[in-house]
C-alpha cells in the first residue's frame, strides 16, 4: 500500500503514537485540522481541481512552508479513499514551529479522481515480481502535481517564497527527490520519509520490485539535487528492507548531493515502513536539526 492505507485510516489520530511523545502530539485539544480545498491546477497539460489540505499557523503570515507529497496505495479502491493527504499530527508538528502545510490529493486518489497516472508498471505473481517498472516515470507525474502547487504557493501572500520544504512519504517520498532535482525557486530543502516504489510487504516482505532499477534512478537525482536532504528509514521497513535503501541512498550521494542519510532501529509493533506515523522518537531529533541547518524557520 506504499503507506498510503496509514495516512487514510489514521489521518484523525492527534495523539502521540509513542508513550512520552512530544507536547505538539500529546494536546489533542490542540490539534489543527486542515482547511479542504480545491485548486485548479494544471498538471501534464490538463485542468485538475486537485483537492488540498492546507494548515496555516496563526496571524497573516508570510510563513514559510512544506509541501507534502502522500504516498499509493496498491488497489484503486484504496487509492479512491485517500482521504488525509497528511497525517493531522505531522501537519501540527510544522504548525508548532509557525510552518505552515500543503498537502494535494494528486490526480488518480481521493476526491481529486481521474486516471491512475503513476503505475510503475511492477506486477506481482506470489513473491515474484515480472514487468518492467519505470520508477522514474512514477516520480516524474507524481511530482507534476507538486511543481504545480509550488508555483500556486508563490502566489500566495502568506507564503515565505524564500523558505519552501520538499516533504513525502514511500512514493511521496521518492517523488519529492525528484522534485528537489528541479531546484525550484524558494526550496531550501527536502526530507523523504521512507521513499520508493514497487514494494509488496504481504508476498515479498523486505524485498521490493527491481530495487536495482531504483537504484539507478535515485544515482541519475543525485546529480542534479542542489538543496539539502535527508533520507529517514527503519531497519525493519517491509516494503524495501534494510539494505537496499543505504544502497539507493549510496547511488544518490555519490552524485555531489548534500545529503544524509539515517536508517533508525525497528519501529516496534508496526511496519518500519509507518517510521513517519509511529516514531517520532527516532525521527524528532535529527529532523529538527535539519530544520536549522537549512534555515526554515529562520527570520
Amino acid at each position: 500500500m506504499q503507506g498510503w492505507k496509514l495516512g487514510c485510516l489514521l489521518g484523525m489520530m492527534w495523539l502521540a503514537q509513542v508513550t512520552g511523545g512530544p507536547a505538539w502530539a500529546q494536546q489533542s485539544e490542540q490539534r489543527v485540522p486542515p482547511q479542504v480545498v480545491k485548486l485548479p491546477l494544471l498538471v501534464d497539460g490538463k485542468q485538475f481541481e486537485v483537492v488540498t489540505h492546507v494548515y496555516k499557523p496563526p496571524g497573516e503570515g508570510p510563513f514559510p512552508l512544506v509541501i507534502f507529497s502522500h504516498g499509493r496505495a496498491p488497489s484503486r479502491v484504496d487509492r479512491a479513499r485517500l482521504e488525509y493527504p497528511v497525517l493531522v499530527g505531522h501537519a501540527n508538528y510544522w504548525l508548532h514551529k509557525g510552518v505552515a502545510v500543503i498537502a494535494p490529493v494528486r490526480p488518480g486518489y481521493g476526491d481529486t479522481g481521474g486516471l491512475d497516472r503513476e503505475d510503475s508498471g511492477a506486477r506481482w505473481s506470489g513473491n515474484v515480481c515480472s514487468g518492467e517498472p519505470d520508477f522514474a516515470r512514477v516520480a516524474s507525474r507524481a511530482g507534476q502535481t507538486v511543481v504545480a502547487l509550488h508555483q500556486w504557493a508563490l502566489q500566495q501572500p502568506w507564503v515565505r517564497k524564500d523558505r519552501l520544504l520538499l516533504e513525502g512519504q514511500s512514493v511521496g517520498g521518492m517523488t519529492t527527490v525528484s522534485v528537489a532535482a528541479l531546484n525550484l525557486p524558494g526550496v531550501v530543502g527536502a526530507v523523504n520519509f521512507a521513499g520508493g516504489s514497487g514494494g509488496n510487504p504481504e508476498s515479498s516482505p523486505a524485498k521490493s520490485c527491481e530495487p536495482g532499477s531504483l537504484r539507478k534512478t535515485y544515482g541519475e537525482l543525485g546529480k542534479l539535487v542542489k538543496v539539502p536532504n535527508l533520507w529517514l528509514y527503519a531497519e525493519n521497513d517491509q516494503y524495501w528492507g534494510a539494505e537496499a535503501p543505504r544502497q539507493w541512498h549510496e547511488a544518490f550521494k555519490a552524485g555531489g548531493s548534500d545529503t544524509e542519510f539515517i536508517q533508525t532501529g525497528p519501529v516496534q509493533g508496526h511496519d518500519g515502513h509507518s517510521l513517519l506515523t509511529y516514531g517520532a522518537k527516532m525521527w524528532l531529533v535529527p529532523l529538527d536539526a535539519f530544520v536549522r541547518k537549512v534555515g526554515l524557520t529562520a527570520p
